[in-house]
C-alpha cells in the first residue's frame, strides 16, 4: 500500500458507495486525508478509476476500482508550538503520547492553536509531510489517555491499516450513570443525529460500531466499567452507552442532567457536580510495529480526576454497606 516516498492505495467500491460522488467514496474510504487532498488528487489524476481521470463530482459504480499513487507534500499549515508532550514511546515510525483531558487533537474553528497537532509538530517536524500530521485516530478533547501518531509515511500507511482491519486494540475505562447487572456487546450502528449536527447517535443508515464492555466495580446508582473497541466512530463509546441509558458520569453532550445517588454525602455531591468532562479514559493500546511486525502495547493509568471519582463513589458504597450491618 505504500512505499517510503509515495501515497498509495487500492479499493474496490463497496455496495454502500454505490452511485455516489467520487470525492465522497474516497471520503470515506480514505479518512485520513482531508476531502480538499482527495479532490486535488482526482483532479490531477492521482487517484483514478478503473484507470480513468474522473471530476470529483463523477458518480462511482459497485467494484469501480480506486487506484491512488501520489507524491507526499506538506499537507498542513498550522504552527509548530512548543508545548510538553507526555511521550510514552518514541522510534523514527511511531510516537505514543497520553494525552490529558482538555488537549484538542486538531486545529478547527475556535481552537486554531494549542492542539496536540501544533505540539507535534514542533516535537517532530517530519509529520507536517503526512496526511493531518500522523495522526490516524483521535481522541475527544475531554477523554484522557493513550494514542498513537505515525512518524513515517511507512507508519502511515500501517496504522491507518491496523485500523482499518480491526487489528489495533484499543481499551479504555469508563463510569457510567446507573448499576450494570453484567458486560456485553453493544452492535449498533452510530452516524451524524438527525436534528442536532454536534451530535452522533445510532441511526439505521450509520456506520457499523461494535463496543464491548464488562464490569469493574458496582457502586450504589454508578458503574465501573472497561471498554473495548472493534471500530472506531466518532463519540463510539459516549454514544454507545448512552443508548443503552447508562451514560458517561460528566459527559456534557450525552449525559443529561446530573443524577446523585440516594443518600448521597455531601462530599460525593461535590465530585459529581464538579465533574464537568466525560469519565472516559483510554488506558490500553496494542499494534503491530509497522516496520519489524513485532507486537507492542502501552497502558497508562487513569488520570487523578478519575481517581477521585472512584474513590468518592466507593467511599459512598461503602458507608452504606457500613450503615446497614
Amino acid at each position: 500500500m505504500s512505499s517510503d516516498n509515495r501515497i498509495t492505495a487500492e479499493f474496490s467500491i463497496p455496495p454502500e458507495l454505490s452511485d455516489r460522488r467520487l470525492d465522497q467514496a474516497a471520503a470515506e474510504l480514505l479518512p485520513e486525508h482531508s476531502r480538499s487532498r482527495l479532490q486535488t488528487w482526482i483532479r490531477s489524476g492521482a487517484l483514478r478509476v478503473n484507470g480513468n481521470i474522473y471530476r470529483p463530482r463523477d458518480k462511482v459504480m459497485l467494484d469501480d476500482r480506486l487506484d491512488l499513487d501520489a507524491e507526499p507534500e506538506a499537507q498542513v499549515t498550522w504552527e509548530a508550538e512548543s508545548i510538553t508532550l507526555d511521550i510514552v514511546y518514541e522510534d523514527e515510525h511511531l510516537l505514543v503520547i497520553n494525552k490529558p483531558a482538555g488537549l484538542v487533537v486538531h486545529p478547527a474553528a475556535g481552537h486554531a492553536a494549542g492542539t496536540l497537532v501544533n505540539a507535534l509538530l514542533h516535537h517532530a517536524p517530519e509529520v507536517e509531510n503526512l496526511p493531518r500530521a500522523g495522526i490516524v485516530h483521535r481522541l475527544d478533547k475531554d477523554t484522557s489517555g493513550i494514542m498513537v501518531a505515525a512518524r513515517s509515511l511507512v507508519a502511515h500507511t500501517s496504522l491507518v491499516d491496523q485500523l482499518q482491519t480491526r487489528s489495533m486494540g484499543r481499551e479504555y475505562e469508563a463510569v457510567v450513570v446507573g448499576t450494570m447487572t453484567g458486560g456485553a456487546t453493544v452492535d449498533a450502528p452510530i452516524g451524524r443525529h438527525p436534528r442536532e449536527r454536534k451530535k452522533m447517535a445510532v441511526v439505521p443508515s450509520g456506520k457499523p460500531a461494535v463496543t464491548h464492555y464488562r464490569v469493574l466495580e458496582r457502586f450504589a446508582a454508578h458503574t465501573h466499567i472497561h471498554c473495548k473497541l472493534e471500530s472506531g466512530r466518532t463519540h463510539q463509546i459516549r454514544v454507545h452507552l448512552a443508548h443503552v441509558r447508562h451514560p458517561l458520569v460528566g459527559d456534557q453532550l450525552y449525559g443529561g442532567r446530573l443524577r446523585l445517588p440516594r443518600g448521597s454525602t455531601e462530599a460525593l455531591r461535590e465530585v459529581l457536580a464538579g465533574f464537568h468532562r466525560q469519565a472516559l479514559h483510554a488506558r490500553k493500546l496494542t499494534l503491530q510495529h509497522p516496520v519489524t511486525g513485532e507486537t507492542l502495547s502501552w497502558e497508562v493509568p487513569r488520570p487523578e480526576d478519575m481517581n477521585v471519582l472512584v474513590d468518592a463513589l466507593r467511599a459512598h458504597m461503602q458507608g452504606r454497606e457500613n450503615h446497614d450491618l
